[in-house]
């Protein structure tokens, strides 16, 4: 990541922010991009970033993000779509909200298409990079409760095959993360109902997230979806077959 232009979005807390600390970590530059001004800056400040402030269901602010990369450094090497919210609605049975189901298709699935599109051509002239997305182990199996979730992360790693196979010849990889618990302010409200169930719940951290994330970028792979959860390595899967929510014992 040494010398690499990287634009993180939701990069105000959790996965985004360890991503953000790991590529200035390691050299690289980068730029913050979320909703939440005050997170946003403080992270930016924290790595010597620049703080964009970005709603990614607006495809405009996706755009602007990118320029602003490309006006500040030069170029733009890794796109890490990683922005998302839990909003949604629950399966029959339950009452229908309609706003929390757009809003969670906007963020989750919206967000991903518009900073593609927007990452891909800055990608292309700097001679090809990385695009890489967060989606979810709810991405890739069946788990109960917000349908909205699950829909929109299984449609982000749709997305994910499609932009490898046309972004190929530019030289850019794009590849999905699929965590299972993340102990990130989204996740934190879930627990205490996720603990009901009579489970334990194995969180991974998001620094380990950023682990899997320096991986799968310097990897050179693309197309694939990568399965993460606690006390094992990251396992690429093509195949939702492969996968088992076991972060849940």
């Amino acid at each position: 990541m040494r010398g690499k232009v990287a634009l993180v979005t939701g990069a105000g807390s959790g996965i985004g922010e360890a991503v953000a600390r790991r590529v200035a970590a390691r050299g690289g530059h980068v730029v913050v991009a979320d909703i939440d001004a005050g997170n946003g800056r403080r992270v930016a400040d924290a790595v010597g970033g620049l703080f964009v402030h970005t709603d990614v269901a607006d495809p405009d602010a996706n755009a602007a993000a990118v320029a602003a990369a490309v006006e500040r450094h030069g170029r733009l090497d890794i796109a890490h779509l990683n922005a998302g919210t839990g909003a949604g609605t629950p399966g029959p049975g339950a009452e229908l909200d309609v706003e929390a189901h757009r809003r969670g298709v906007r963020v989750n699935l919206d967000g991903v298409v518009f900073g593609a599109h927007a990452a891909a051509p800055a990608l292309r002239a700097a001679g090809g990079g990385a695009i890489l997305v967060t989606s979810s182990l709810a991405g890739l199996i069946a788990a109960p409760g917000n349908v909205t979730y699950a829909a929109t992360k299984h449609a982000a790693i749709g997305v994910v095959r499609a932009l490898a196979l046309s972004l190929a010849e530019d030289g850019t990889t794009v590849n999905a993360l699929c965590p299972g618990f993340v102990d990130t302010p989204m996740v934190r409200p879930l627990l205490p109902a996720l603990a009901e169930r009579g489970g334990t719940i194995e969180l991974l951290t998001p620094d380990q997230v950023a682990d899997a994330a320096e991986h799968v970028i310097a990897g050179g792979g693309t197309g694939a979806a990568w399965v993460l959860t606690a006390g094992a390595p990251p396992a690429m899967t093509c195949s939702a077959a492969s996968a088992t929510w076991s972060g849940v014992r």
